[in-house]
């Protein structure tokens, strides 16, 4: 749906609105002087990075915010002309849910974990609507189908566990929809999911929006997505609005400079092309025949009832100074396959690194080669451990692996490292919690290189983060490669990553290898339906999108 053909009779209107928490003069303004309008039928995306007030500004439309910390100095939201900044909370409970409801980011944590999927989604419908638990189980069944979950029936009694993340979000999108709401607020509803299933959330919330006749103001700092979703676009920074627009002028001519760094900092091919076809002589890490399964149970005594095969019967080569990508979606097999060749969890086949075969060695033969072999995970707030400091954490494996140093020798290689991916030596009696989430990444990055390793498993390093700083962390890890001659095998799928880093890519499904080739290759021209779908889902929709 084009701008030019929404009808302009405004639904919902933030004027000037600022958002500050604290008390007396200890006031921290986040949201400064916000001003914009949705429509009947309108999508609207609110984009910027984290800190950017996107989501306080979405949250204030609902005084969801704590009470007790949050202050408005300026502005007004109206919803049908009717003032929600300062309504009462009846009036509130009433709009919450049946006129305005909202998507959250991570349905895991959304939805309650003690009760049942069917228990938290009737609640609505019996609150607003005053069906009886009976009428609102059948309603929501309807509903589930409708939003594409498998044998809805069954799937109702289920707990949020049990379900898969694509699974939860439409459950999240079913609950939200449940009292046919006006205006649908969505908090980054794609951005901890696989791709394929980002896009089948998006064309679900496409189809219920023009079904609905539903305004949506989306949350994002997706770009790609706001493209293909959004008629209209509101780029904040620093709790301001700095450009809004519609999707293809801001697209096309950006005004505002950091408008224009967003769209400049997708992630670009940032190997040589010239040398990649070259990279890595020798094979310095190699599995053959690797599987490993997992046994599923149920039942009181924990009985087998089937088993899945996480890895199958996959070869992997890995050479010396190359990146090898592994896609594809969760389940995939692509974390358990890393897990196996770094001898973190027992499997079939064999392993070798260096020629020397290491899936026979024993706990202790294996540690001394551990500093060869590191690891930086998805999720750096939870992988560095919160009571100790920045020294402390990067430090950690000199001691182990490099008993023979002095203190001060250690905290002179702990600074050197520090500074080399781009941080300081101030920031060395500091806590993970006090940094923000790229330079997280970066102490991540620091701890795994220290040991000097040869080969570095990067699981999903970039997901969590906003585009620039994603583009900043591929940029350290390609410097630090060519520096430091060391291989890594890059486990994401997010493919527009992929294809800025890899010399050479393998597509992973249901624990087999589908297809490998060259990252030119395989975006060019990919062999199998699985990879070309892959490829759709991540808005490559021909030759020339894989290429630029």
């Amino acid at each position: 749906m084009s701008t030019s053909s929404i009808v302009r009779d405004e639904l919902l209107e933030v004027c000037d609105l600022s958002v500050a928490f604290g008390h007396g003069e200890r006031v921290n303004t986040v949201v400064r002087n916000v001003s914009f309008t949705l429509a009947p039928g309108e999508k609207l995306a609110l984009v910027g990075e984290s800190g950017s007030g996107k989501s306080v500004t979405a949250l204030s439309i609902l005084r969801l915010l704590d009470p007790k910390s949050v202050i408005y100095p300026t502005g007004t939201i109206s919803f049908r002309g009717e003032s929600l900044l300062d309504a009462p909370e009846g009036t509130l409970r009433r709009v919450r849910g049946k006129d305005i409801a909202m998507i959250f980011q991570e349905p895991m944590t959304s939805l309650n974990p003690v009760f049942t999927i069917g228990d938290q989604l009737v609640e609505p419908l019996v609150v607003h609507e005053g069906l009886s638990r009976a009428a609102a189980r059948k309603r929501m069944i309807d509903l589930l189908d409708r939003t594409g979950i498998p044998h809805p029936h069954k799937r109702i009694d289920s707990y949020p566990h049990m379900l898969s993340g694509g699974q939860r979000q439409r459950v999240m999108i079913a609950m939200a929809l449940a009292c046919n709401p006006n205006v649908l607020i969505a908090d980054e509803p794609t951005t901890a999911l696989d791709v394929t299933v980002q896009l089948q959330i998006l064309e679900l919330l496409e189809a219920l929006q023009r079904e609905f006749n539903m305004a949506v103001m989306m949350i994002t700092h997706d770009l790609n997505l706001v493209r293909r979703f959004a008629d209209r676009i509101c780029v904040m920074q620093t709790g301001r609005i700095v450009e809004q627009a519609d999707v293809e002028t801001v697209f096309r001519g950006p005004k505002h400079p950091y408008t224009t760094h967003l769209l400049q900092s997708q992630p670009e091919r940032i190997i040589d092309e010239s040398k990649a076809a070259s990279v890595g002589g020798g094979v310095l890490l190699e599995g053959r025949h690797l599987q490993r399964t997992f046994m599923l149970k149920s039942g009181f005594f924990r009985r087998a009832v089937n088993k899945v095969k996480a890895v199958d019967n996959v070869d992997i080569v890995l050479r010396a100074g190359e990146t090898l990508g592994v896609v594809g979606e969760s389940g995939s097999g692509k974390s358990t396959l890393g897990m196996c060749l770094w001898r973190l969890q027992p499997c079939c086949g064999e392993v070798r690194y260096d020629n020397q075969r290491i899936d026979g060695l024993k706990v202790r033969e294996i540690s001394r080669l551990r500093r060869y072999f590191q690891v930086v995970f998805q999720d750096p707030y939870s992988s560095l451990a919160p009571r100790m400091n920045i020294e402390q954490i990067i430090g950690e494996g000199l001691r182990i692996h490099a008993s023979e140093l002095t203190k001060i020798q250690r905290r002179d290689r702990v600074i050197r490292v520090l500074e080399e991916v781009g941080l300081e030596a101030n920031m060395l009696s500091r806590y993970p919690h006090e940094f923000s989430g790229g330079q997280r990444q970066r102490i991540a990055i620091a701890r795994a290189i220290i040991l000097e390793p040869k080969i570095v498993l990067l699981d999903e390093p970039t997901s969590a983060l906003d585009v620039s700083v994603q583009k900043q962390v591929l940029s350290l890890l390609r410097n630090l490669q060519v520096q430091r001659k060391m291989s890594y095998l890059f486990i994401t799928h997010d493919l527009k990553v992929i294809r800025a880093i890899a010399h050479r890519i393998i597509v992973m499904r249901h624990g087999r290898i589908v297809e490998q080739g060259t990252t030119e290759a395989l975006f060019n021209s990919p062999s199998d339906e699985y990879t070309k779908g892959l490829l759709r889902a991540s808005f490559f929709t021909n030759e020339s999108d894989a290429t630029r």
